[in-house]
């Protein structure tokens, strides 16, 4: 990869490994947790908005407001809201853990949903891996009490949402200029959330440390982390992005461990391998696939070259996969 390239990876994965430490420094400063979303999705909203006006990309975005709120709701306002509550009552780390399982959810929600997603051999292992993982963290790690057992059932919640959004967005707003497309989702997200916010204020004035996250949430992890992967996909192609997947969690885990003293527990231990190699084959075969069909369908020598050399810079709208590796 260019230097670009690896410049844009690195501050990907640091930006989409950073939000469950950040999360956890604002929840625990006794910030409501839906005050701490409706802060992150407006400063993202702003600056992904700004962007699109400037590239005039506003107008494509009429006739699609129906699926833009659910959009908003289930990979934004939900699961966002979900990991704060979450994180009240469970470890960063652990939420890390979790949320990787989301490619996981997908195979499973495909089997009932989306046809083009169902699995099948190293796909169904993939699932039952993921699903192995997840009910060893889960199960192991979370502790007996209601407040944890609660925590680790929102996290699992915002895994199962962060699932869904990408179905909805693959088959409704794919075809949109991500700038665009997540800059209105999020701005529906600020609007769904500002009078919960107004019923539930924060009790005091947010620390120093807590308000430096919040703005680190909105501004780095949400509309940063955002460009930066589409320059990514640019210089290394979709698949190589794709590997982001698999560094954010161990990105979290280690900040956890280094700056918020975090160990993670024996299901971490056992679960996090699990998690990771599962959604490893649960994405990898039917990737190989439609890459193998797709050279078998061409004609003639010079056709899978010319598709090739397409692929090193594809549009902005390739940021599509982005879907497929949402932050916390």
């Amino acid at each position: 990869m260019s230097t670009r390239a690896w410049a844009a990876f690195a501050g990907v994965s640091m930006f989409w490994g950073m939000p469950y430490l950040l999360i956890k420094v604002a929840v625990d400063d006794s910030l409501p947790p839906v005050f701490v979303t409706w802060v992150r999705v407006v400063l993202g909203a702003v600056v992904l908005l700004v962007l699109a006006r400037r590239r005039g990309l506003l107008g494509t975005l009429r006739g699609r407001l129906r699926w833009l709120i659910v959009m908003a709701l289930v990979e934004i306002t939900l699961p966002f809201t979900l990991i704060a509550i979450g994180e009240q009552h469970v470890s960063s780390s652990l939420a890390a853990v979790v949320i990787a399982a989301a490619p996981t959810f997908v195979v499973l929600l495909a089997l009932r949903f989306d046809p083009s997603e169902r699995a099948g051999g190293l796909r169904l292992a993939g699932l039952a891996l993921g699903l192995g993982g997840v009910a060893a963290s889960v199960g192991i790690d979370v502790g007996a009490t209601l407040d944890q057992l609660l925590g680790g059932a929102a996290i699992l919640a915002a895994a199962l949402c962060y699932a869904i959004g990408p179905m909805v967005f693959k088959r409704h707003l794919a075809d949109l200029d991500p700038r665009a497309s997540m800059g209105a989702s999020l701005t529906i997200a600020a609007l769904l959330l500002t009078p919960l916010v107004v019923i539930t204020p924060p009790a005091s004035v947010p620390s120093l440390a807590a308000s430096g996250a919040l703005l680190a949430l909105g501004l780095f992890c949400t509309a940063a982390a955002l460009l930066l992967y589409g320059l990514l996909i640019v210089e290394a192609g979709a698949g190589r992005a794709l590997v982001v997947t698999y560094i954010n969690p161990l990105v979290a885990l280690a900040l956890g461990m280094a700056i918020l003293g975090e160990r993670p527990g024996v299901g971490a231990v056992i679960g996090f391998p699990l998690i990771l190699a599962g959604s490893w084959l649960a994405t990898r075969s039917q990737r190989s696939r439609r890459s193998l069909a797709g050279m078998i369908g061409q004609r003639g020598p010079e056709a899978p070259r010319k598709k090739a050399r397409a692929t090193l810079r594809p549009h902005w709208s390739a940021t599509r996969v982005w879907a497929a590796s949402r932050p916390g």
